[in-house]
């Protein structure tokens, strides 16, 4: 597994950040197949194989369509650089959520210079587990501008979860079942009948999956 990097835009805040994953990290999947079988009451091995390859994918689109890992990084340093393009810059927004703790924040005002590391001994910044985030600050607990430049800010912290909610497993079990049965194509042929499957509501930002299975991953959705 080689190195991965991520680059996101974020309008309003004034700076983007850059994600490295170790190349030794696994990304874990949200279930697995026997947790599926044993939540559909399965024997035997008949679709094994095929549950093999959709398992791990609907654990990639869950983790995509609601913009975090849940279970990757909770005991997993995960490091994020962040780039400032402004001097007002005082709060970053983690993008692993919910937030268990930060272990590192490193600044660096130059980009010819070396990270130096603040503490919060010093009172130089401030973690915002309500908001998944981290404020720069100074010794009287006031916001303060974090350094500008590229990669001028990096965060090593901790997120997500131990192992995966159970409304978020029911989602994910009735996930594969969609997948499974073919339902997410439009129509499909059964004994010589025409089935037509229904998607979520007319909403501009349907994602095209069950509303009862989208109500559930909506509420872990993190939208920036």
């Amino acid at each position: 597994m080689g190195i991965k990097v991520q680059r996101c835009l974020i309008p309003n805040y004034g700076f983007w950040w850059v994600t490295y994953n170790p190349p030794f990290l696994t990304m874990a999947d949200l279930i697995t197949v026997a947790e599926y079988k044993d939540a559909e009451g399965l024997r035997g091995e008949k679709d094994d194989d095929r549950l093999a390859v959709i398992v791990p994918q609907v654990s990639d689109l869950v983790k995509k369509y609601c913009g975090i890992s849940f279970i990757d990084y909770f005991s997993t340093d995960k490091v994020e650089t962040f780039s400032v393009n402004d001097a007002n810059t005082t709060t970053l927004v983690l993008s692993e959520s919910p937030l268990v703790a930060v272990s590192k924040v490193e600044e660096r005002t130059a980009y010819s210079e070396s990270y130096q590391e603040l503490t919060t001994g010093k009172y130089e910044y401030y973690v915002d587990s309500e908001s998944d985030s981290v404020v720069r600050t100074n010794i009287n607990g006031l916001h303060k501008s974090w350094a500008r430049g590229v990669g001028a800010i990096k965060i090593t912290y901790t997120a997500g979860y131990s192992s995966t909610p159970r409304d978020l497993q029911l989602a994910l079990f009735d996930l594969v079942n969609y997948y499974m049965k073919d339902e997410h194509k439009e129509r499909r042929s059964l004994g010589g009948a025409q089935i037509q499957n229904q998607g979520t509501s007319g909403i501009r930002t349907s994602s095209d999956f069950p509303d009862h299975i989208k109500r559930v991953l909506d509420l872990y959705r993190v939208v920036i």
